[in-house]
């Protein structure tokens, strides 16, 4: 899965993915997408729960095999779609530019988006950016908490591990320095 938008670590965990997957079943991509056809499940948790129940595939391998039998315009190679229907709410929408252009700013970072948030990596991932109820957007950074007084600790945000701290991003926020401390140990 040769993208643009992914770094080439998480590229490579596609492929190492994929490759597993015909290795160690048996069965090459296109096998597995016409078995994907036979789901008498149409939403995709249930889709996934089908082929673990019924094929044995995890999740990992599963999402790959109903992303490529299902495409819906809205996974990572069409990081667009997934930012669109993230980011609706007009003042959410002005922070995460705010923060994108700021961050893609960076020497070799690479953005990807997610249904639930939108990441930037180098090496690896240095922040990420979520919508809040109400507006606003929380930001998750690979920096320690004990940086600065207003970082806290992540709650089960749902973004990696390596992002041990975040804060409440509010429109007129001024994160690069922030930024650039986490881009820096990716």
């Amino acid at each position: 899965m040769a993208d643009a938008n992914l770094t080439d670590r998480q590229q490579k965990w596609f492929a190492s993915v994929r490759a597993g997957l015909e290795r160690e079943t048996g069965k090459t991509m296109d096998e597995w997408v016409a078995v994907a056809k036979t789901c008498p499940e149409t939403a995709h948790r249930a889709r996934l729960k089908w082929f673990k129940d019924m094929h044995g595939l995890l999740q990992n391998r599963a999402s790959q095999v109903l992303d490529a039998a299902f495409p819906t315009g809205t996974g990572w190679n069409e990081p667009e779609g997934l930012i669109n229907a993230l980011w609706i709410d007009p003042a959410s929408r002005a922070i995460f530019a705010a923060v994108d252009a700021v961050a893609l700013a960076l020497p070799d970072a690479v953005r990807t988006a997610r249904k639930g948030y939108t990441a930037w990596s180098r090496t690896f991932q240095f922040a990420a950016l979520k919508p809040v109820k109400g507006g606003g957007a929380m930001l998750g950074l690979a920096v320690s908490p004990g940086l600065e007084p207003f970082l806290e600790t992540p709650q089960s945000e749902g973004w990696s591990e390596r992002l041990s701290a975040r804060i409440a991003v509010t429109a007129d926020a001024d994160l690069a320095d922030l930024l650039r401390q986490a881009w820096e140990r990716s």
